[in-house]
């Protein structure tokens, strides 16, 4: 079963995480696990072809490999976040190693905004993390673009009903080529009229 909406559970376990955007009038657009050649460049030709404004939040070992597209994501005015540098879950890894794992990304990535790969997180790692100061961000709706058995049309019902505020994720990985190709212009056609802004 896909959950496109955020758990109300987790919402209410981790009142602290990001689970909207910070202004009610616009919408937020994220992209996960890049950068990659396969799937970045398209996506940040399009965001600048519609005068949009997102977030990423990269994976360090991605920043590692393909450095020129990481400086390109900021050069053009979007917001970087870190993912982890090897995409790890926190709920199979001990909190020592996750956030080494987590400090290793950091070293290459300069923000104050993570997101725990597949939305997993802990109490403990939560007050460590707002200790240091960074800012959870978890999402309003995710669009399965990840998955290639997911039906894009299924997704873009659904989002007819997200609101002004949402955090929507996506993805800029190879496995989410063909569905992001057809979902973002979509999206947005959907939006056309909405503000769009970096976390």
């Amino acid at each position: 079963m896909r959950f496109y909406h955020s758990n109300f559970l987790f919402k209410a376990i981790f009142p602290s995480c990001l689970w909207n955007g910070p202004q009610t009038d616009r919408y937020y657009l994220t992209f996960d696990d890049g950068p990659t050649p396969e799937v970045t460049p398209w996506v940040l030709d399009f965001l600048k072809e519609h005068g949009i404004k997102a977030t990423f939040f990269c994976v360090g070992a991605n920043v590692e490999k393909y450095p020129d597209l990481y400086k390109r994501i900021i050069a053009e005015g979007h917001r970087v976040g870190n993912h982890t540098y090897s995409h790890l879950s926190a709920w199979e890894h001990s909190t020592k190693n996750w956030l080494a794992d987590f400090d290793k990304a950091a070293a290459l990535i300069d923000s104050n905004l993570v997101r725990p790969p597949y939305g997993k997180m802990t109490p403990m790692l939560v007050k460590k993390l707002s200790r240091r100061g960074y800012r959870i961000v978890m999402w309003t709706f995710i669009t399965y673009d990840f998955d290639i058995k997911a039906d894009m049309h299924i997704s873009l019902n659904y989002l007819k009903s997200v609101k002004p505020g949402s955090i929507i994720v996506m993805h800029d990985q190879p496995k989410a080529a063909q569905h992001i190709k057809m979902l973002l212009p979509a999206l947005v056609a959907l939006y056309q009229n909405a503000p769009y802004d970096t976390l």
